[in-house]
């Protein structure tokens, strides 16, 4: 995807949506399109944006051109390790 791409998906019979900034380095993962933001929990280049109920609404990944073909490589290895 190239700056601003914005491309739908659909797991496990959630829909979710996934976008790309290219010039800030952030994939977002809106995975609830309604819901209050009650707060946010970051994770070294993660950040969850969560409703008061503690549901996922926004991900969104820094220097996702770095971080995310570790977790592929990770994922493809069966192996994953949160620090």
């Amino acid at each position: 995807m190239g700056a601003g791409g914005d491309r739908a998906a659909r797991t496990g019979g959630a829909a979710y949506r996934i976008k790309y900034d290219e010039e800030a380095d952030v994939l977002t993962i809106i995975a609830a399109e309604e819901g209050e933001l009650s707060h946010a929990e970051e994770l070294d280049n993660i950040v969850v944006h969560l409703d008061r109920e503690g549901r996922p609404l926004l991900i969104e990944v820094l220097k996702a051109s770095e971080v995310v073909p570790l977790i592929v490589q990770a994922l493809a290895k069966r192996e994953v390790t949160v620090a």
